[in-house]
């Protein structure tokens, strides 16, 4: 059974500008029992096609996995196979994170004993109500596709099925196939036919014609229109095709953090970042404007300000989007198809807009004075410990060309989504629907493999870089090089911020306010553990220091790794809007209470 699977993942084809390959780029296998003498046998003579690449934690190979498919846009994917118990387990972060971004890649956790002869085996774990019940079902919830292949034959009706997942621009997203160790070494005759190449497109789905007519009558009535790009516009590799309709017809785009680079930031219909972590331009304008078009993108409360910015009852909201689930959010007027396609039905039946000549000249005035703040935001200070955003400056100008950011969690993220200026459409890789710490190394690896013509260079703090670095060391073996930059703002800054914005006193994520005594608190020397993972690595004292480092790390022939302290207080002040987070009614502290005043301020708004 374990050879047919991979008999038939190696028949998988897709078509990439016209040039055809394997709708699989390899395997990210750590073997143990319950795989590696199955599927560890059947992978061992494929190596041509199906290569496997060995990692050092089964969460952030499947990181690196789901990294590569977003790189290549969902057209290409990998597979991710562990062994039974805590190895499969290990992937259930990693399959939520695919799940919430959806985004395509093959989970093969190994199972315990379809017979039960041996029950219980080594790591099983034992429901005493519920006798198929395994680890595995931990999956289910996080998955898009999910079985248990109790017979050698099944397979015949669950590939067919998991393929159809994995490459459908609504349904795509993990799939886990749980395999028991006994069955994978079962022999069946498989038909032949079962093994023929398959060729996976990407699917573009056509509008209707009577919500085509709908949108185009709602965009004709227009005088204040702007778009939001999501994610979906990357997906359907209509990036190019966005630029030319705005362009046309003068419609300022704002970008989601999956949909930022869907525009150069120096094209004149961007006006930057939507939503809390967004530009004051894109926020205003959202705010004003009579009309929103929702393009591929599934209105997340960061990119609506929790429903007080995109959704309001007074603006109009036309949403275009592939998927059923995401056109009915926020009492959209609904298009339903690919963005690309249904962009250029769009143009070729809606001829002039009307749009309003100082609403024009708004966008304008917005785009200068927001250009004119990140250049403030991201100007060195001069302060002794530099903020998140001169260092991003300093890494955006030094890599401000062929170069993709990779970064996840905490304050980061934020800044980015506001401040990173995209040279193109592949200048930009920040996980922020899971907003997974920890994905930042292992997601470099995955970006790497699918750019190794590009620089890639991961922003990472001192807090998800402590929860998984292992993969530097995988780098390196795998020869994926990245250039890591650590900013060390001794705990988890983004989180404290949000702490005390919020009335608390801030304790329990600065490690200064994390332990008994002020000297319990770590001291990491983060550029001698990179080295002894094998990474050239260097600690600069001085954003001064920085520009110098970074040129050093990209002429470095393997990972580079340079660490800066930063300040963990503060943030952009400019742009952003008000995200729903909860405070206390009743308590004892004045600041909670007070906080507590403007959050019901703010809902009431809402």
């Amino acid at each position: 059974m374990a050879q047919a699977l991979v008999r038939y993942l190696c028949a998988q084809q897709t078509e990439i500008d016209g040039q055809s390959c394997g709708l699989f780029n390899g395997v990210f296998a750590i073997f143990g029992h319950g795989n590696v003498a199955g599927l560890g046998e059947a992978m061992q003579n494929v190596g041509d096609l199906l290569p496997v690449y060995r990692a050092h934690n089964e969460q952030s190979m499947a990181h690196a996995a789901i990294a590569y498919a977003k790189a290549m846009r969902r057209q290409r994917m990998m597979v991710c196979t562990t062994s039974v118990g805590p190895g499969a387990t290990n992937m259930i972060t990693a399959a939520a994170l695919a799940h919430v971004n959806r985004l395509p890649v093959l989970l093969l956790p190994g199972e315990t004993f379809a017979n039960r002869l041996p029950d219980p085996v080594l790591q099983q774990l034992e429901n005493f109500g519920d006798p198929t019940i395994t680890a595995n079902d931990c999956f289910r919830p996080v998955s898009r596709y999910w079985d248990r292949i109790t017979r050698p034959e099944q397979l015949l009706q669950s590939l067919p099925h998991a393929m159809s997942v994995l490459t459908d621009p609504v349904d795509c997203g993990p799939v886990t196939l749980a395999l028991p160790q006994d069955v994978q070494a079962e022999a069946y005759d498989y038909p032949e036919s079962f093994f023929a190449p398959r060729m996976h497109r990407r699917l573009r789905t056509g509008a209707d014609e009577h919500e085509l007519r709908l949108a185009i009558e709602t965009l004709s009535a227009a005088r204040k229109p702007l778009i939001i790009a999501g994610g979906g516009v990357h997906y359907s590799a209509a990036t190019a095709t966005l630029a030319e309709f705005a362009g046309k017809h003068g419609i300022p785009v704002a970008e989601t953090q999956a949909g930022k680079a869907a525009l150069p930031w120096n094209h004149d219909c961007n006006v930057g970042a939507i939503g809390v972590t967004g530009s004051t331009a894109a926020n205003e304008l959202a705010a004003e404007a009579d009309l929103i078009i929702a393009i591929g993108t599934r209105l997340q409360d960061f990119t609506t300000g929790s429903g007080l910015l995109v959704g309001k009852h007074e603006t109009r909201l036309l949403s275009i989007n592939a998927a059923r689930h995401d056109l009915a959010k926020r009492g959209a007027i609904q298009l339903r198809g690919d963005a690309g396609r249904c962009l250029k039905d769009i143009d070729s039946a809606l001829g002039k807009m009307n749009i309003d000549k100082a609403w024009l000249r708004n966008v304008n005035t917005l785009r200068t004075k927001w250009n004119a703040a990140v250049d403030t935001a991201t100007a060195a200070s001069g302060n002794a410990l530099p903020s998140d955003a001169e260092v991003l400056g300093i890494v955006n100008r030094q890599f401000a060309a062929n170069a993709t950011v990779v970064c996840a969690a905490g304050g980061l993220p934020g800044e980015l989504h506001k401040l990173w200026r995209s040279s193109d459409a592949d200048s930009y890789h920040v996980e922020y629907g899971f907003s997974c710490m920890g994905y930042e190394i292992a997601g470099g690896i995955g970006v790497r493999m699918a750019h190794a013509d590009r620089d890639v260079v991961v922003m990472i703090g001192d807090g998800s870089y402590l929860m998984l670095n292992s993969e530097i060391a995988t780098s390196i073996a795998l020869r994926q090089k990245l250039l890591i930059v650590v900013l060390d703002n001794r705990g988890f800054g983004c989180i404290n911020r949000l702490q005390t914005s919020l009335g608390g006193r801030g304790y329990n994520n600065l490690l200064q306010s994390s332990y008994p005594q002020s000297g319990d608190a770590p001291n990491i020397d983060f550029a001698q553990h990179a080295a002894s993972l094998g990474a050239q690595a260097e600690k600069v004292s001085s954003i001064g220091e920085l520009g110098a480092a970074l040129k050093r790390a990209q002429q470095a022939p393997r990972t580079a790794v340079v660490v800066i302290e930063t300040d963990p207080l503060p943030s952009t002040a400019a742009g952003g809007t008000w995200w729903d987070v909860p405070v206390a009614e009743v308590s004892e502290s004045a600041a909670v209470n007070a906080a507590s005043k403007e959050y019901q301020a703010q809902q009431r708004k809402r």
